[in-house]
Formats: C-alpha cells, sequence, structure tokens
C-alpha cells in the first residue's frame, strides 16, 4: 500500500502489545484526535487508491422483450475508473478500538456487454455511477508474541444508495430495459467487494507496516532498549495510548531492573498529535545496564589535559600539593581513573530533571617499565542538571554539573587535605569529563516509531517523574 496509508497505521498503531503484564509502563505514546485526523487525511488519499483496485467479476443474465423475444447478456471486463471518498472519520471506540467510516462515496465503473439472441449477436460499452456509497469497519489492535503492533478490520458494513447504469452500442436500448434488474446486480457485488478489499489491505497492507516498528533498539555494544507494549493500546473518548516497557538491558546477559517504574499520570492534551511520557525509570535503566557492565568509568592522562592548563598530570605538577607525592615517586607520570560509585539516579520533578551522580577517582603513578601503583582514592559529589530534547527521532541530552565536592577515602601517600585539589578536579571535570559525558549523550537513543516517520513542533514539559514530549508526526 502507498505511504500516506502507511501514515495511517503508524498513527493508529506506534506500538504494539507482547502481552499483559502487572506493571507500570517506563514508557507511554498517546495519540489524540489531532493525529487521528491527521492520519484520515493522509490515508484517505491511498485508501480511495487502493479501493480502486477492486477486481469485479463478469456477470450474465437473460431478457425478454415484446417482439424481440428472449435473449442473454453478459457483463465482462469491468473496471473501476475511479473512487472518491469525499466525507471520512476516524473515532475512538472507548475500550474496544477504532471505527472508520467513510459517507458520499462515489464510484464510476466501465466495462463491455454483449446480448446474443439466435444466431444475432450484439456488443458495445457501459458507464456506471454510484453514488451515495457508506462504508464503516472497527479496528482491532492487538500484538504478536514479539511485541510488534497487529491489526484486523472487522465488522465491515458497506451500503450503496444509488446506481446509475448507462449502455451504449447497437441495440443498447434493449438492456437499458433492465436497468433495475442490471444495477441490483452491481450493487450486491460491489458491497461485498469493497468490505473484503477493505479486510485484505488491513491483513495484507497494514500489517507488514505495523512490524518495521523497532521493537528493540540496539544503542552500542553494551545496550539496547526494550520498546515491547505491555498491554494492548487503550482507546478512550478522546485518545489512544499504548504502553512500553520502555526499559535498557544488556546484550550480553539480559537481567530484570532491581527497581520498579513509577506510575505516569498523562494529562489530558490535544495540541499535538502526539504525546510521549518517557518516564525517569527509562533512564535510570540506562544508568544501571552501563554500570553493571563497567562502562560508567574514563581514563584520564596527561596527553587529554588541555594544554593551557598549568597543573600536568605528573607527580611534579602534584607534587605541590601533596609534598609526599612526589618524594616517593618523582618525575613521574600519573593516570586518573573516574568512575560511578553506584549507578547515578536521575530525578524528574515539574520543572526541573537533577542528577546525583557520585564518583571515585583513583589516582594511578605509572613508573617507567614498571606497573602501575595506586597512590590515593578520592570521593567526588556533585549535583547535575541535564537539559532533554528530541532531533529528529532521537531523545539527546545535555547536562551541567556545580562544583564537586571531594573527600579522601584511601591513600597511599600518606595523609593530606583534600581542599588543595578541589580546584584541579573541578577544572578535569568541567573540562574533560563534562565534554566527554555529553558527547554520549548528544547522540541520544531512538524514539519508537514506524519507518519514515518524523517529529516535528516539539514542546516538552518536565512532569512527576516523567518527560512529556508533544509533537506532530509526518510522513517521509
Amino acid at each position: 500500500m502507498v505511504a500516506p496509508l502507511r501514515t495511517w497505521a503508524a498513527l493508529v498503531l506506534l506500538l504494539g502489545a507482547a502481552g499483559v503484564e502487572a506493571r507500570n509502563p517506563g514508557f507511554v505514546v498517546r495519540i489524540s484526535q489531532k493525529g487521528l485526523d491527521y492520519a484520515r487525511q493522509e490515508g484517505i488519499v491511498a485508501l480511495e487508491k487502493e479501493l480502486s483496485k477492486i477486481s469485479l467479476p463478469d456477470f450474465s443474465g437473460s431478457f425478454k422483450v415484446k417482439r424481440f423475444g428472449k435473449g442473454h447478456y453478459d457483463f465482462n471486463r469491468l473496471e473501476v475508473t475511479s473512487f472518491r471518498l469525499p466525507t471520512s472519520q476516524i473515532s475512538l471506540l472507548p475500550g474496544l478500538g477504532l471505527r472508520v467510516a467513510m459517507s458520499n462515496a462515489f464510484i464510476q465503473v466501465s466495462g463491455h456487454w454483449k446480448a446474443r439472441k439466435n444466431f444475432i449477436k450484439l456488443k458495445g460499452s457501459f458507464d456506471l455511477k454510484v453514488e451515495g456509497l457508506s462504508i464503516a469497519t472497527d479496528v482491532q489492535l492487538g500484538s504478536d508474541q514479539g511485541g510488534r503492533p497487529t491489526v484486523s478490520a472487522s465488522g465491515c458494513r458497506s451500503h450503496i444508495s444509488k446506481v446509475k447504469v448507462h449502455i451504449s452500442g447497437r441495440l443498447g436500448w434493449i438492456l437499458n430495459l433492465f436497468h433495475r434488474k442490471i444495477e441490483s446486480r452491481f450493487r450486491s457485488s460491489m458491497e461485498g467487494k469493497i468490505c473484503e478489499k477493505l479486510v485484505s489491505a488491513a491483513r495484507s497492507k497494514l500489517q507488514p507496516y505495523l512490524q518495521t516498528l523497532p521493537v528493540t533498539a540496539k544503542i552500542d555494544q553494551v545496550a539496547g532498549i526494550d520498546y515491547a507494549l505491555i498491554n494492548p493500546p487503550r482507546s478512550s473518548a478522546n485518545t489512544l495510548d499504548a504502553e512500553l516497557k520502555g526499559e535498557f538491558f544488556n546484550l550480553n546477559r539480559r537481567s530484570a531492573p532491581s527497581f520498579a517504574p513509577p506510575e505516569l499520570n498523562i494529562p489530558p492534551a490535544s495540541d499535538r498529535m502526539a504525546y510521549f511520557g518517557v518516564s525517569d525509570y527509562f533512564f535510570n535503566t540506562a544508568f544501571s545496564v552501563y554500570q553493571e557492565a563497567g562502562a560508567l568509568s574514563l581514563s584520564l592522562s596527561d596527553d587529554m589535559i588541555p594544554k593551557e592548563f598549568k597543573v600536568r598530570l605528573n607527580t611534579a605538577s602534584f607534587g605541590g600539593l601533596i609534598p609526599q607525592l612526589a618524594r616517593m615517586y618523582p618525575n613521574t607520570a600519573m593516570k586518573l581513573v573516574v568512575s560511578t560509585a553506584t549507578a547515578p539516579s536521575l530525578t524528574i520533578r515539574p520543572g526541573s530533571v537533577t542528577l546525583r551522580p557520585e564518583f571515585n577517582l583513583e589516582a594511578l603513578a605509572l613508573p617507567p617499565n614498571a606497573a602501575q601503583v595506586p597512590l590515593f582514592v578520592l570521593g567526588l559529589s556533585t549535583n547535575a542538571s541535564i537539559e532533554v530534547g528530541v532531533r529528529g527521532v532521537t531523545i539527546f541530552g545535555t547536562s551541567t554539573v556545580g562544583r564537586v565536592n571531594l573527600e579522601l577515602k584511601q591513600s597511599a601517600v600518606g595523609p593530606f587535605s583534600v581542599t588543595l585539589l578541589e580546584a584541579i578536579i573541578n577544572y578535569y571535570v568541567s573540562s574533560v569529563l563534562l565534554p566527554k559525558a555529553n558527547e554520549r549523550l548528544e547522540k541520544g537513543f531512538p524514539l519508537p516509531l514506524f519507518r519514515q516517520l518524523r517529529l516535528s513542533n516539539l514542546v516538552l514539559q518536565p512532569r512527576q517523574n516523567f518527560l512529556l514530549f508533544g509533537a506532530d508526526i509526518q510522513h517521509g
């Protein structure tokens, strides 16, 4: 089916269900009536083209005319030349799904006829117009075992209020005498074919497109995201909601998170076509996965320190602040290893997104031709704020940090005052560590969207326990 009809499917079912689980979602997608209206506008053009492909069967019958006698006719090579759906709507059926209704439809059909009476054979062409056609079908939303959405059409009803046939050709007037009988045959054939085509299109055209949904998304060599639905999509009086797991997992050793997602109370909204509720659980499962994989660590060497900074990463520079260090390891290169003590925890509240990470900083001496030597371990704590946005189909972020507080946890070079190191460590954090972290955050994470969908007209609001994104959706 053509691309706009795929847009219809994508807006109707952004996500599929993977079975019912008694849990809160980590990610929610909500389609508003505005989104459904856009789907209708885009999809109706494609649906007209699809219905224009209806194949009508040949049919035949007999006739009897005074002074002419009894004869036989055949109508063949029937072709739909135009199918117009000027009035249509998609409405929500609370708790059931959707209803697609079209009215005042107009169809044109052309074809050929043949008639015979004994040895007399006649033929010609005909044109048929269908007016006042109404179509309605219900759409059920489901899922397969892999968590992708499924769609089916049922309860289809079509009704033709008026059929007009014009028969041309030599003695075509004879067949025009029986237009009511001929029109009745057309009506019954056309009504059945319309519903048959709609049900078939849902199964053979829309369903394959729904399989393009990325139920899992690989982020890197460590982590992926599970976007499978935890419940079938639910319709209310004004919206269609899809609830996803919305959690990161380790690609090599998958296990359930040790914490549960909070309840998400998505507010009523209708200004945008779609809304995305992204729980802080979503982000915190990412931190947990990378923490357990040992991926939240970074080694700093002197070549990573900006050249203009006078305090170099060696014992000569640090010896001015820790004299015993220079005596024990004179003129020796150093390395700092920064790692998270525990998985960072992101907190989302109305108006703010904050992160309170705690790090360990281990200093190592690098004697020439010898193994590295542990020097001391510092605990680092700070407050960070994060700006989150959407670019294309990707969630990305940018973080800023406050002043870093230090605590001496271990020392192999004797006691020393960490206050003297605060300026240096704060510089390293702001000039080296923060840019590295933002480089990863800028890459972002993909949103669960069907192929060829784009977001525009974005708005973002931090809410209690989740970020609310509002966006319009376009296909192409």
